[in-house]
């Protein structure tokens, strides 16, 4: 099977879990209910904070950017290396994400966790925290399907795979569809 073949198998096995365990929606659903969750962020004016590690770093990175210029919203960036050096060295990098949501994150906001396994402690932490301070947490996860952040989100979206390339390549094409889609929805005069 070709590359682009397999990718697009699993894309079609994307499950959305919404805010109530029993909501399963399929890709299609799933992004829409994504994309809305995102306008009402938007809307309120509230922070969106992207997090992940590795590869998922840098899609956090990326969105954190895409998010904030072409969709016009609240984003905060968590990866300033000055910071979580700091934070790895004081607490341990397990808290590199959640010691910067206790001081930055209000009621409200938004965190988009990403993590292929759904089990780094970092990130598990941070969604602990978001939810501390009563913040909607939405996750990006493959591998296994009973992993944590996603038994842990107000909102998961799961990728029933265990190949990085495949799950990363795919919360990628998610988040960027969501936002591609906010664009063009505004562009055209639609909310």
């Amino acid at each position: 099977m070709s590359y682009l073949n397999e990718l697009n198998q699993i894309i079609n096995e994307v499950r959305v879990f919404g805010d109530s365990s029993d909501k399963e929606m399929s890709y299609d659903d799933g992004m829409e209910y994504l994309v809305n969750i995102f306008l009402e962020h938007k809307r309120k004016g509230t922070t969106i904070f992207f997090i992940g590690n590795g590869g998922s770093a840098a899609i956090a990175c990326h969105m954190t950017a895409d998010f904030l210029k072409n969709g016009g919203m609240n984003t905060c960036s968590l990866y300033n290396s000055s910071v979580i050096t700091c934070l790895g060295n004081d607490y341990g990098y397990e808290y590199v994400f959640s010691k910067q949501l206790e001081m930055l994150m209000k009621e409200g906001d938004l965190l988009v966790a990403i993590s292929s396994s759904g089990n780094s402690p970092n990130i598990v932490k941070a969604i602990e925290t978001a939810k501390e301070k009563k913040g909607r947490v939405v996750s990006f996860t493959g591998f296994q399907a009973d992993n944590t952040a996603k038994s842990m989100s107000h909102v998961s979206i799961y990728v029933p795979c265990e190949k990085y390339g495949m799950v990363e390549s795919i919360h990628n094409v998610m988040l960027q569809q969501a936002v591609d889609t906010i664009m063009e929805r505004e562009k055209s005069g639609k909310k």
